[in-house]
C-alpha cells in the first residue's frame, strides 16, 4: 500500500520533547488533506529486574495527565544515540542501577495516528547499584523507585493501576522472555 504524496510540509513548532509538523497531502483519489505530526526523536524503555521475579518500577508525576503513574524507566534518545546506550543511561539516571546484561525486546510506535515516536524496549538483568545513585532531572525530582514482584505488576495492569502503554508492553514481553529462560 502506498501512502499519500506530500505536497507541502511546514514545521510550526520546535520544542524540547517534540516538534509539530503540518503536511498538506494528496491521496491516490486526488483528495487533499492536512496531516499534523508530532515529530519525536524516539526513546528507550528498560524493564529492570533486580532478581528473577522482582522488577524496578518508578512512580512519577506526569504533567499531561496531572497524576502520578507507575512506569518503567525510560527516556528520549539524544541525536544519533544508540537506543541501548540510551537505555543504560536512563536506567542509571532514574534508578541508580546499572545493568550487567541488556537485551532488546522489540521496538514499538506509541501513537502512529499522529506521532512518529518509536520506543525501543529492553530487558535489564544483573543490576548493580552505581556509586552515584540516581541523577534526576528537575521534572523527575519527586520520582519514587519501587521494587515490585512481576506477578503483582501484571495484576496492577489488570486492575488499571499501571496504565502506561510502554510499561505494559515491556512487562508482558519481559515475562515471556524470562519464562523462556526458565525452560
Amino acid at each position: 500500500m502506498k501512502g499519500p504524496r506530500t505536497l507541502k510540509s511546514e514545521r510550526l513548532y520546535t520544542g524540547k520533547v517534540f516538534n509539530l509538523v503540518v503536511d498538506e497531502v494528496e491521496y491516490a483519489t486526488g483528495n487533499r488533506a492536512i496531516r499534523e505530526v508530532a515529530d519525536h526523536p524516539g526513546g528507550a524503555v528498560v524493564i529492570p529486574f533486580i532478581n528473577h521475579s522482582t522488577v524496578l518500577m518508578i512512580r512519577q508525576f506526569r504533567y499531561p495527565m496531572k497524576e502520578v503513574l507507575y512506569e518503567a524507566p525510560a527516556g528520549k534518545l539524544d541525536p544519533q544515540e544508540d537506543p541501548a546506550d540510551c537505555a543504560r543511561r536512563e536506567l542509571e539516571e532514574e534508578t541508580g542501577y546499572s545493568a550487567g546484561h541488556l537485551e532488546k525486546l522489540t521496538a514499538i510506535y506509541t501513537s502512529p495516528g499522529f506521532c512518529n515516536e518509536r520506543l525501543h524496549l529492553f530487558l535489564a538483568t544483573g543490576l548493580t547499584k552505581t556509586s552515584t545513585g540516581p541523577r534526576l532531572e528537575e521534572g523527575e525530582q519527586g520520582l519514587i523507585i519501587e521494587p515490585v514482584q512481576l506477578e503483582e505488576a501484571l495484576r496492577m495492569v489488570e486492575r488499571g493501576e499501571i496504565v502506561d502503554a510502554k510499561t505494559i508492553c515491556g512487562l508482558f514481553l519481559a515475562l515471556r522472555r524470562m519464562g523462556e529462560r526458565r525452560r
